[in-house]
């Protein structure tokens, strides 16, 4: 590991939690009411996800780093909504910014008993989306348009995500 390893993780905590205090604009982030960018991942289970895999679902797709504090209070929370509503709908889909590799993705996998996919994102992703930074997520209706967008992570999160997740799965 280098010495800039440290550093940018250091500085990616920082802004991180700076975003839970003052959450601000990103002007290259697609917004609510936009389609939402294609993007192309490989699991760490090895399978290829695309949007189109999701089309006729709620999607969340959740921007998170294994080593984010915030990150790692969020996922509990998405571990039991992919529970209480996969069944109705809602699919989940972790894209994590790790530069350690997959490796520490999947032994977090094992840690949080991640019930849905994970894979690791490249940069072109994170720039389609305007990630600057984590956790962030993108709810995305069943017509692959962004219904809401969520920066940081707090109870307060918690609560509208999973009321905007029962109302996209209401919506037809």
């Amino acid at each position: 590991m280098n010495t800039v390893f440290p550093f940018t993780r250091i500085l990616l905590f920082i802004i991180a939690a700076s975003s839970m205090i003052v959450p601000g604009p990103v002007d290259a982030a697609p917004r609510s009411g936009q389609t939402a960018p294609n993007f192309k991942v490989t699991s760490t289970a090895g399978q290829t996800i695309s949007q189109e895999n999701y089309r006729g679902h709620v999607l969340v797709l959740d921007f998170f780093a294994t080593w984010c504090l915030p990150c790692r209070q969020s996922i509990p929370h998405l571990v039991e909504m992919n529970r209480k509503y996969g069944k109705q709908g809602l699919e989940i889909l972790g894209l994590s910014v790790d530069e350690d590799g997959e490796r520490v993705v999947k032994a977090f996998t094992d840690e949080f008993r991640v019930n849905y996919p994970l894979a690791l994102v490249r940069d072109s992703t994170t720039s389609d989306f305007g990630v600057r930074s984590i956790p962030v997520m993108y709810l995305i209706d069943k017509k692959g348009k962004i219904a809401e967008v969520y920066r940081g992570y707090s109870g307060e999160i918690a609560r509208s995500v999973e009321q905007s997740i029962k109302r996209l799965l209401a919506e037809k």
